[in-house]
């Protein structure tokens, strides 16, 4: 069988690590894949002069599959985000967050299993900006005052605009539906702030409904207001499975979900288009643990389990998602963050994490 060509941005601070411990285990489960390393982030800006060179997106556009460790973007580099440019380059439109949590890790709850699905391109992360005293902002206000005379501004403010569309609506609602027809889930819910933004929101919110006319009596439908949302999750995060959202209010339901489960050391995460699909743990880069063999490589190496799914390797995917959860559930052979106390001695290093899970898939 011929190798499957996959793009490795190994990114920086502790990226190279569990990228690697990620690959390894990969090439663990028996799928033939052909690595392609690139490297975006703040050790290429010097060299580059951007942290996101050409080369690397070629790669990603030509292998139509990737996978990446976090990335640190550049103070000043002109970058507001490395992980944001992708996206946008590559038009990733969907966020995939899986947030399970697996037996071992202490959480609040049990049997958390919900999938959220978060719109990338659009939103308040639209990168539509404008400075406060900035003549463009001043401009702006006078215009929405002429378009509206009941608009009221203080001062001289900062704007960002929030656009929502009928056609980014309806694609990652639509994606939703189709990943919990592929995960055999029960349910979506789209969480939106309709009762204030009538106009965005309530946008996204009719869209949502029309969409879901479209898979009646095989998916159940419901929305929720977000500041609820946020409380039921809390409360009772087990009433979820597939959880759509637009860009703003994914961004911090993700993380509070990953605050359920674990935290962002066990959180997966994949950025997927029509054409492209990027998989990457959703954690930060952590510079000042590089090379300290300390990092938990979890998130990194259930992306490689995501990105399996994706390649349709759906046995490899399974073996080495249950690999990972039999280390986490002995407690033995984990970093010290996933130890009850993080100053266990016992705890082990990044490397030597994914040797136990290696050991597992081949069992």
């Amino acid at each position: 069988m011929a190798k499957r060509k996959v793009t490795l941005i190994p990114g920086d601070g502790i990226g190279p690590e569990v990228s690697l411990a990620a690959q390894r285990c990969v090439d663990a489960t028996g799928v033939a894949i052909d690595w392609e390393v690139v490297h975006a982030g703040a050790d290429v800006m010097e060299k580059a002069g951007t942290p996101l060179p050409e080369n690397v997106l070629e790669s990603i556009r030509r292998n139509k599959i990737a996978i990446k460790g976090p990335v640190t973007t550049p103070i000043g580099s002109g970058f507001r985000s490395v992980n944001v440019a992708l996206r946008k380059e590559l038009d990733l439109y969907a966020c995939l967050r899986p947030c399970k949590l697996y037996p071992g890790i202490k959480g609040f709850h049990e049997n958390i299993d919900l999938i959220i699905v978060r719109e990338n391109t659009e939103d308040l992360y639209a990168g539509i900006e404008f400075d406060a005293n900035s003549k463009e902002a001043d401009t702006l206000v006078s215009k929405i005052m002429e378009l509206n005379p009941k608009a009221k501004f203080n001062p001289h403010p900062a704007i960002s605009i929030k656009p929502i569309s009928e056609k980014a609506s309806a694609r990652i609602v639509r994606f939703a539906f189709e990943t919990a027809i592929k995960e055999k889930r029960r349910k979506v819910t789209a969480v939106h702030k309709a009762n204030i933004m009538k106009s965005t929101d309530g946008l996204f919110l009719r869209v949502a409904h029309d969409v879901a006319k479209e898979y009646v009596g095989r998916i159940e439908f419901e929305d929720r207001i977000v500041d609820n949302m946020c409380m039921q999750l809390v409360q009772r995060p087990r009433e979820y499975d597939v959880v759509v959202l637009p860009n703003l209010y994914g961004d911090i339901i993700s993380d509070l979900c990953a605050g359920l489960i674990g935290g962002l050391g066990i959180a997966p995460g994949a950025n997927i288009g029509d054409t492209v699909a990027l998989f990457e743990a959703t954690h930060g880069s952590a510079p000042k643990y590089k090379g300290q063999n300390k990092a938990n490589p979890t998130a990194m190496i259930l992306s490689g389990v995501l990105m399996l799914h994706h390649l349709g390797e759906w046995d490899a995917a399974s073996r080495l998602e249950n690999a990972v959860a039999k280390v986490l559930k002995e407690g033995r052979f984990v970093t010290y963050d996933l130890k009850p106390h993080r100053n266990d001695p016992t705890a082990v290093g990044t490397s030597q994490m994914a040797d136990a899970i290696i050991k597992e898939l081949k069992g």
